[in-house]
């Protein structure tokens, strides 16, 4: 989470979300009906906010612009970035990124400046600039893994599925080695966090925020933030209150501001307060601000955000208090309307109110991508609803009061809630990815328009945008420990959602995580099927990625798992992903002994023609292990399956083999023979390619035993096929 919403300088925030006044005029009286498990309720109208919070008007808070402070601290850290480092010095280039620290409490407005710096450095690094998070709700540290995944994707780079962390960090640093790019790592809890993103890149430059410093990481230039200057807190105040009352009245908004103890964070909820009061002045403000209860233990560090912060909530309404309380449920910190209508069970159209509302009072830092709809609009399609996080210096503060406020049994109804709209808008997402006309696209249809996606492309890009929130919030599901129906419902939903619009390459990372909870759920809930799916699964996956051996032991658990619950499908998918696993590894006789206990199970079954692939794999693996005998028998025993099926073009292409495995073994007259033979056969198939390689393998044949002539005339009819029957 970051600070920047309310600890920013930049004043007012310039993608402020729907102010009161705005929504007053609205006829949304009552909740609309889009989802079953909503609860009918609409939160009241936030207190109408003066002048500036009008669009459009002067000093509009869309309008108004400016960076109040931190200059000093501006120059200091552009004057960093040319100073020479201590490589430099000692005459080598430096091996490493330069790394630039902004150390300050949350609240201190460390983001904001981040940000500006940002700004001010982004046209000297073509390769643009890469954000991170490293500190996720409830003030959890983020996954470095995950961090370096989604860093990857951003610079458009492959990482293997179920990769460890140290290699998607090394991975990372290789995709940076060369570029020319800023890396913005936010709220980062530490040095440990910081490390192993950074890159071997002397060209790039990372910005760390943090509350301390990066101790172990050599050659850090740090910029420690403390309170604005009375100057600049006055300026913050009558930004967001307007100028009038701040001027008539000087003396008292310097008492404010140290009231607030020179931090943006509390000075941007206490100027939001004000102007949404026209007709209070700066010493009702402060007056107001002192009648804040603290508690005992309270440092005195952490009252004057505590302070604003209490004061904002205590004059919200009722239900647009609990609404903010449980924006704290959100997956992943990222909050929009749907998501805030579910938890909080009202209407969109009433959760998009109270979001923009909570934005302009500066409780919430809205997030641009340059595609939402307007926030007045009442029913945007899904994909453009603008989105939202709570500010990473308020978590702690609304979490204390969600624990105050809700009983555990309201929150875990206000999180089914959540999970529940979540599944339907999936749904809906991946019947976008279907043919217009369809019957999945027909029940979509059915759907509130709230649940709609306009498009195929609309639904991709919400899932695009909302794919970190999505898996934290099937991650959400399986640690309640008591939602395992509704997770369950989640996850194999957002599976089927990725293969439709990503397809089985780009969604493996994800899906390697999702069958992962799927495991834990089953093991948790003794559900030995789903068990023995998901690790064959992940044992897939694994595989693709080079994993051999860590595959072949999740296959053995899924075999165990099926063969406790007498699932046939299960063992024999798990005995014959074993024999492929052995062979990848080239340990020919397990290999067989795998695709043996599996043929065993197939005959038993009565699945011949199965049965009739198992040969040929054995009969492959022999080949390799050259134990020509035995590879001819299982040869010779997939052609007469396929023959009593009345498979021809498999009777023909396991004579064929037959035919390849006796030149192996130094009998070129019976391979001509069946050669021969198995081509006789390919023509009752009518399989004109088969013909043509049947042919081909006759010429060399030929060619073998000295009869060149003979050879001239297979080579030309095989080739001649093979222009009629192009792959």
């Amino acid at each position: 989470m970051t600070d920047q919403a309310v600890g920013g300088e930049h004043l007012p925030p310039g993608t402020a979300g729907v102010p009161a006044a705005a929504a007053a005029g609205r006829s949304d009286t009552g909740p609309r009906r889009d989802d079953a498990a909503a609860r009918p309720a609409v939160p009241a109208p936030l207190p109408k906010p003066a002048t500036p919070f009008e669009r459009g008007g002067p000093g509009s808070a869309r309008s108004a612009t400016g960076f109040a402070g931190r200059r000093r601290e501006l120059k200091e850290l552009r004057a960093d970035i040319a100073r020479a480092g201590l490589d430099t010095l000692s005459g080598r280039k430096g091996a490493r990124s330069r790394v630039l620290l902004i150390a300050g409490r949350p609240g201190s407005g460390r983001t904001a400046l981040a940000e500006e710096l940002l700004r001010e450095l982004a046209d000297g690094y073509p390769d643009g600039v890469l954000r991170a998070t490293l500190t996720g709700p409830g003030a959890r540290p983020a996954d470095t893994g995950r961090t370096a995944r989604d860093l990857l994707a951003d610079l458009g780079e492959d990482a293997p599925p179920g990769a460890a962390d140290d290699e998607l960090t090394e991975r990372l640093r290789a995709a940076l080695a060369g570029r020319r790019a800023l890396l913005f790592l936010d709220d980062a809890p530490g040095a440990d966090e910081v490390e192993p993103l950074l890159p071997d890149a002397p060209d790039c430059l990372v910005l760390v925020v943090s509350q301390g410093p990066l101790t172990g990481i050599p050659d850090v230039r740090p910029c420690a933030l403390g309170g604005l200057d009375s100057t600049a807190c006055v300026e913050v105040l009558a930004r967001y209150a307007g100028p009038t009352r701040i001027t008539v009245d000087p003396r008292t908004a310097e008492s404010v501001a140290e009231i607030c103890g020179g931090q943006p964070a509390a000075l941007v909820l206490a100027g939001a307060w004000l102007a949404a009061r026209p007709k209070s002045s700066v010493a009702d403000l402060r007056q107001a601000l002192d009648a804040v209860p603290l508690p005992d233990d309270l440092p005195s560090g952490a009252r004057p955000l505590f302070r604003a912060f209490h004061l904002a909530h205590a004059a919200l309404p009722p239900t647009a208090a609990r609404i903010l309380r449980l924006i704290t449920l959100a997956p992943d910190g990222l909050v929009d309307a749907q998501i805030a209508s579910a938890l909080a069970g009202c209407s969109v159209a009433a959760a998009a109110t109270a979001l923009g509302d909570f934005a302009a009072l500066g409780l919430l830092r809205p997030l641009s991508s340059g595609d939402e709809a307007d926030p007045g609009t009442r029913t945007p399609d899904a994909a453009l609803l603008p989105r939202y996080r709570l500010p990473g210096c308020l978590d702690a503060l609304v979490r204390e009061l969600l624990r105050e406020h809700e009983r555990p049994a309201e929150i875990q109804l206000a999180r089914a809630r959540m999970l529940e709209r979540t599944v339907r808008l999936l749904q809906s997402c991946r019947a976008m990815g279907e043919p217009d006309g369809s019957p999945a696209r027909r029940q979509v249809a059915a759907l509130p328009r709230s649940l709609r996606f306009s498009s195929p492309s609309a639904a991709a890009q919400w899932l695009r945008s909302r794919r970190g929130a999505l898996l934290d919030a099937a991650r959400i599901a399986v640690a309640d420990g008591e939602l395992d129906t509704l997770d369950r419902r989640l996850m194999a939903a957002l599976t089927r959602t990725l293969l439709a619009h990503r397809g089985p390459k780009a969604a493996a990372p994800d899906l390697y995580a999702l069958h992962g909870l799927v495991l834990k759920v089953a093991e948790r809930r003794g559900l030995a099927r789903e068990q023995a799916a998901a690790l064959l699964n992940l044992a897939d996956l694994d595989g693709q990625a080079g994993r051999t051996a860590q595959a072949a032991a999740r296959y053995r658990g899924a075999l165990e798992a099926a063969r406790s619950v007498k699932d046939p499908v299960a063992t024999v998918r798990a005995l014959e992903s074993l024999g492929e696993t052995y062979t990848e590894l080239g340990d020919w006789q397990r290999a067989a002994d795998w695709f043996g206990r599996a043929l065993e199970l197939r005959l038993a079954r009565g699945e011949a023609g199965a049965a009739a692939r198992l040969h040929g794999r054995i009969g492959g693996v022999y080949v390799c292990a050259g134990r020509w005998g035995e590879a001819l028998k299982e040869w010779r025993a997939a052609a007469r399956t396929h023959r009593r099926l009345g498979e021809t073009a498999g009777q023909a292409r396991a004579m064929g083999e037959v035919a390849r495995v006796q030149e192996r073994a130094g009998r070129p007259e019976e391979a001509l023979r069946t050669c021969l033979e198995a081509l006789e056969t390919a023509r009752k198939a009518d399989d004109g390619r088969l013909q043509a390689t049947l042919q081909l393998r006759i010429a060399d044949t030929l060619e073998r035993l000295g009869d060149p002539a003979a050879a001239g005339v297979h080579r030309a009819v095989g080739e001649r096929l093979l222009e009629d029957h192009p792959e």
